[in-house]
């Protein structure tokens, strides 16, 4: 607004912060997180087998190929270019993110390619394995005792530091470019052209920020592909409560056992509106279907790779029951040797009281009979 003194002399106001230093250090920042997609080779779509005669195929999009190893590389490089062409990432200033560890690796990786501190600030339950890689990449991992306090542990570590809260939870939706530019959606469609099911009837994802499932049914809905976005959500998470009441501002008072996904509350990443189904998986399911998994195709993966395997299994039993044939896409979302104490442990389980023999039975059964038992 003119302030009275331009109004009388009619003087044109200027400020001018260009900086000549930091935008040659944006330009180079910005090449190298971009060179880093131009290097890493799209990931591999792999075959779940099942009987020849259900005309069904099941593939997982195995993420855990991405140079840190998880499905988080990708949303962590769009973070960085979002936060960078907005001005928000500085040179020398750390960058601070609320995680419950693979994100907080990719991202302590792309702090680590263009020279700037990160601080992952995460549950103080976080596999060992996943704060390991965090120190690797440079990265300085920061415990709270309550799941619930990584937000606002986050956004007063960037206050004290003068650094910047990347907040996943509510950019990842909006940092992605969802109409194509090789998400891990238009990747999927260009995979399965020369599949004999080329656009498949259901695409499984797990949520955590809600990202990935966005992106999905954003392009789905874009390119007017006929395909389901369905989404799985594990135990202590409130995601399936608020879609199926409708409630934004339904909790949980603990967090999930099914590391990467499953949220307290409802993140304002998560886009309710652009999925058309969601599946509620016990954790035993989840750990059940993950070895499973690698007595299938010899692969170990995490327990979010679990939770939707089991739900894409789910769909695959329907349309084997209903005589349709057709495609089903799931996520293998980052490698299960990050949880050779949790998923992996017998031990693990019976400590929190988790019986997967039900569930492998069901698993079992199915791709035996063809019949979903669970």
């Amino acid at each position: 607004m003119n302030t009275p003194q331009q109004i009388r002399t009619g003087e044109t106001l200027d400020v001018d912060h260009s900086d000549a230093e930091y935008r040659r250090w944006l330009k180079e920042a910005v090449r190298k997180v971009q060179a880093d997609a131009n290097r890493s080779a799209d990931t591999h779509l792999l075959r779940f087998p099942l009987p020849e005669e259900w005309g069904i195929d099941l593939y997982l999009k195995d993420e855990s190929t991405h140079p840190t190893g998880s499905l988080k590389h990708r949303l962590a490089r769009s973070l960085f270019l979002y936060g960078l062409c907005n001005g928000w990432v500085r040179p020398g200033r750390p960058v601070i993110e609320a995680s419950s560890g693979s994100t907080a690796v990719s991202e302590a990786y792309f702090a680590a390619l263009i020279g700037v501190p990160f601080i992952a600030v995460m549950p103080r339950t976080t596999s060992a394995e996943k704060c390991r890689l965090i120190e690797f990449h440079g990265g300085q991992c920061h415990f709270v005792d309550d799941a619930r306090k990584i937000y606002e542990e986050s956004a007063a570590l960037a206050v004290e530091t003068g650094g910047h809260y990347m907040d996943q939870f509510t950019y990842a939706e909006r940092a992605t470019d969802w109409r194509g530019n090789n998400n891990i959606a238009e990747s999927i469609f260009r995979q399965l052209a020369l599949e004999r099911f080329p656009e498949p009837a259901w695409i499984v994802a797990t949520a955590g920020t809600g990202g990935t499932s966005a992106t999905l049914a954003r392009y789905v809905h874009y390119t007017q592909a006929d395909t389901r976005i369905c989404v799985a959500d594990p135990e202590n998470s409130c995601f399936f409560e608020g879609w199926t009441t409708g409630d934004p501002d339904v909790t949980r008072d603990c967090g999930s056992r099914i590391e990467g996904i499953g949220r307290p509350r409802m993140e304002p990443s998560f886009v309710p509106g652009a999925i058309d189904r969601m599946m509620k998986v016990p954790d035993a399911a989840s750990v059940a279907a993950v070895r499973a998994l690698e007595q299938a195709i010899g692969r170990k993966a995490g327990g979010s790779t679990g939770t939707g395997l089991w739900s894409a299994l789910k769909i695959v039993a329907e349309m084997v029951a209903e005589g349709r044939t057709g495609s089903v896409v799931t996520l293998l979302c980052d490698p299960g040797d990050r949880y050779l104490d949790k998923y992996y442990s017998d031990a693990w389980l019976a400590e929190q009281g988790l019986d997967i023999a039900p569930y492998t039975t069901a698993i079992d059964s199915l791709l035996e009979t063809g019949v979903w038992s669970a």
